[in-house]
């Protein structure tokens, strides 16, 4: 499976873990890295003390490529950037900010930059800003999303259509049939979240991966919209959001009702009730707790099964 994102990366496997908060330690960046694909520390909910022992940790589990995500509003993006390079860190994802800021900070101290972004006119910005790649996240998948609400079916194409850079597709894929219709839409590689949310080494509670392995199709929803778009499993928590929303809560209200360390509360603490349970809504296709290793086979050996049988059937979808 070499192309333009394995190439980039040095990995075997076009197949990128999302740096997912409270969910992706170094226990799951090394287990994704060293089953082939590129493993990322999510800087999200780490302290930059804890942040840089997660990093530490990292390298002494693995001699493979690993890369850390950071979101770019984070509070103490000094001591994290400082942080990065001290670590010699060669690959960053950033998300929820402009790129333009730490962009060319990163290239100067030789970093590959990744961007996340959820339009194809976020994408253009992303070129711009001297960026290596970008993710493109569509409406499915957990946490924050972009305000579009584009689907990743429609995303991509169109991402693609807006730039030539290296594409990862993010967002409702779990499976090796949705990585072989991800790349069939333009993208060179994919980022997978929700499922390795629910891997054994994934940081989060367990009592958070039985309610992902225990979903049915329509058990999250986004809510939150007046703060940053976000997809929560339906609990206690997200009943009083969604009334609060329908009846026009203002901003003040939304802000009060959230409070502080609500996810840390619900995906680390395991709190399934009164915490803020992010996942993608491809949390209702997966039925076991598995090892990344156990995962990453079977994703791979279900793509290849599946072009494979596209290739064989080229004929009859000829139109």
């Amino acid at each position: 499976m070499i192309n333009r994102i394995t190439q980039l990366f040095g990995i075997e496997k076009p197949i990128i873990q999302g740096g997912m908060v409270w969910c992706s330690g170094w226990k799951l960046a090394t287990a994704v890295s060293n089953a082939g694909g590129l493993g990322l520390i999510g800087a999200g909910s780490m302290h930059p003390d804890i942040f840089q022992e997660h990093i530490q940790k990292a390298k002494a589990a693995c001699n493979k490529p690993f890369g850390v995500n950071v979101p770019l509003l984070y509070p103490e993006m000094d001591k994290i950037m400082d942080i990065i390079v001290k670590e010699g860190i060669k690959i960053v994802f950033t998300s929820a900010g402009s790129p333009k800021k730490w962009t060319p900070f990163l290239k100067e101290h030789g970093i590959t930059v990744v961007h996340v972004v959820s339009s194809a006119f976020f994408a253009e910005k992303c070129e711009k800003a001297g960026v290596d790649a970008i993710v493109a996240e569509g409406f499915e998948a957990g946490g924050h999303n972009g305000r579009e609400e584009t689907t990743t079916m429609a995303l991509i194409p169109n991402v693609r259509r807006a730039t030539n850079l290296p594409l990862i597709a993010a967002g409702g894929i779990g499976c090796g049939k949705s990585i072989l219709a991800a790349l069939s839409l333009g993208a060179d590689g994919v980022q997978i979240g929700t499922r390795f949310a629910a891997s054994e080494e994934s940081s989060s509670h367990i009592n958070f991966k039985e309610a992902i392995v225990k979903l049915d199709e329509g058990g999250t929803k986004l809510a939150l919209k007046k703060l940053a778009p976000t997809r929560l499993i339906k609990n206690k928590f997200f009943e009083q959001v969604y009334e609060a929303e329908c009846r026009g809560a203002s901003t003040e209200e939304m802000r009060e009702i959230l409070g502080k360390g609500r996810a840390k509360k619900g995906m680390f603490e395991g709190d399934l009730k009164e915490g803020e349970l992010e996942i993608g809504q491809v949390g209702a296709m997966i039925k076991d707790i598995q090892p990344v290793s156990k995962i990453m086979d079977e994703m791979i050996t279900e793509y290849k099964q599946e072009l494979e049988i596209l290739q064989s059937a080229q004929s009859k979808y000829q139109f």
